[in-house]
């Protein structure tokens, strides 16, 4: 029986096969964006995989259903595995936005699912880092959720030299196209920031016709984007990360767009500076998505971004910042005398409610065999209960011994 294509199975270190993915780097990274985003005073919140279609289609109309995973369940609803986690935390805030503070800070380590063509660093499932700032229009918001991108990137050893900020605006691009469009132009300005998204992707002449066919040229749209003039919301967020020495991480770069329709400022993307993988992240200002969201019942800013765990973890294995991930075995206790075996257990038990992780032989075995055991685990410690009142512990790194009573053991280990 084979897994379903473009998803994963997790396995413990050392993994069998490069086939298969290993669940300990999956934690490392989960565990490296909740402590960053606890700096900065994010809160975690999740929501369903399940959720109505309809949350999606009214967010990016019917087109999106190609994409999705969607059936009908048993009580004939309309429904999608999540392909993205902002439509649900638009309609939780929705839902609840009273019982919180503005601005609310939020953060989420949601799994999404795509049914779409796999492609290198893209696969139809995959887990994400969702960060994001309710309730707040000051250019300080974004420049704090950049920060906190920055620092999650910066939290896994990675330098300047590294990753960049690409910054740019949907309002920059919107005054650009407002001030040359034809004047029979017919709302194609969505379709404008579409060839915009794609330009670095498509070859010239496919992006010249386009614009072509939107009464632009690809000369002007080049020489928008190469004189990479900053609004003034972007100047501000420029000067706030300078404030925070954050400055060289980041450059305006109006290549970017996000070529998702409901962007409404400030966009970004996260690449790595050799450009050898897709964009680390990506994400901007979304002010009108909870008024669309909650039929018009709430009105609130909102921005945020989203890092996926596929990408980032080929750039860690390129850029070799994954860590060793050896089993932590901090004792193996030792029966050689299952007389003993009632208190090596309590002996057991307390250790591990001391918070120390602890292996023993759960049968009778021999001495040898529990001694190559722990080897193998790379236990720092072995322990073996003499009598009703000693443990001899043994540093297995240095050969010491050192015999201790039962409740100083723990003390012995530190």
């Amino acid at each position: 029986m084979e897994r379903l294509p473009g998803f994963r199975d997790f396995y413990p270190e050392p993994i069998p096969h490069t086939d298969v993915w290993s669940a300990d780097a999956r934690q490392f990274i989960f565990e490296k964006w909740r402590t960053v985003a606890r700096r900065y005073n994010f809160r975690e919140y999740d929501g369903p995989p399940l959720e109505p279609l309809e949350l999606f289609t009214t967010k990016s109309g019917d087109e999106i259903v190609a994409q999705l995973y969607n059936f009908t369940d048993k009580g004939e609803r309309a429904i999608a595995l999540r392909p993205e986690m902002t439509p649900t935390l638009a309609r939780m805030i929705a839902a609840h936005e009273r019982n919180y503070k503005k601005p609310v800070k939020w953060f989420a380590i949601p799994q999404l699912f795509r049914y779409e063509r796999q492609q290198k660093g893209r696969l139809r499932e995959h887990f994400q880092f969702n960060a994001d700032i309710i309730g707040e229009t000051d250019p300080a918001a974004d420049a704090e959720l950049i920060a906190l991108l920055i620092d999650t990137l910066r939290g896994f050893g990675l330098t300047a030299q590294d990753f960049v900020i690409r910054l740019s605006s949907r309002n920059a691009w919107h005054d650009f196209y407002q001030s040359r469009k034809p004047k029979t132009e017919n709302g194609n300005e969505y379709k404008f920031f579409q060839v915009i998204d794609k330009l670095e992707r498509a070859e010239p002449e496919e992006s010249e016709k386009k614009l072509s066919a939107l009464g632009f040229s690809l000369a002007e749209v080049n020489q928008f984007i190469e004189a990479g003039k900053p609004t003034a919301e972007l100047e501000s967020i420029l000067q706030n990360l300078a404030a925070r020495g954050l400055r060289e991480f980041a450059k305006v770069d109006y290549k970017v767009v996000r070529g998702l329709a409901y962007y409404t400022g400030v966009v970004f993307e996260a690449f790595d500076a050799k450009g050898e993988f897709r964009a680390i992240a990506g994400g901007g200002r979304y002010d009108n998505l909870v008024k669309l969201i909650s039929g018009g019942k709430v009105e609130l800013p909102a921005l945020g971004f989203g890092m996926g765990d596929v990408v980032l973890l080929e750039l860690l294995k390129a850029r070799k910042l994954l860590p060793p991930f050896d089993s932590r075995t901090d004792v193996f206790v030792m029966i050689e005398d299952e007389s003993f075996r009632p208190q090596s257990l309590q002996l057991i038990q307390d250790l591990r409610t001391a918070g120390y992780a602890v292996e023993f032989a759960l049968t009778p075995a021999k001495v040898d065999k529990q001694f190559k055991r722990a080897q193998e685990l790379k236990a720092a410690f072995t322990a073996r209960v003499e009598n009703d009142a000693y443990v001899r512990i043994r540093n297995l790194k240095t050969r010491a011994e050192v015999v201790a009573g039962f409740a100083d053991t723990k003390n012995h280990l530190r």
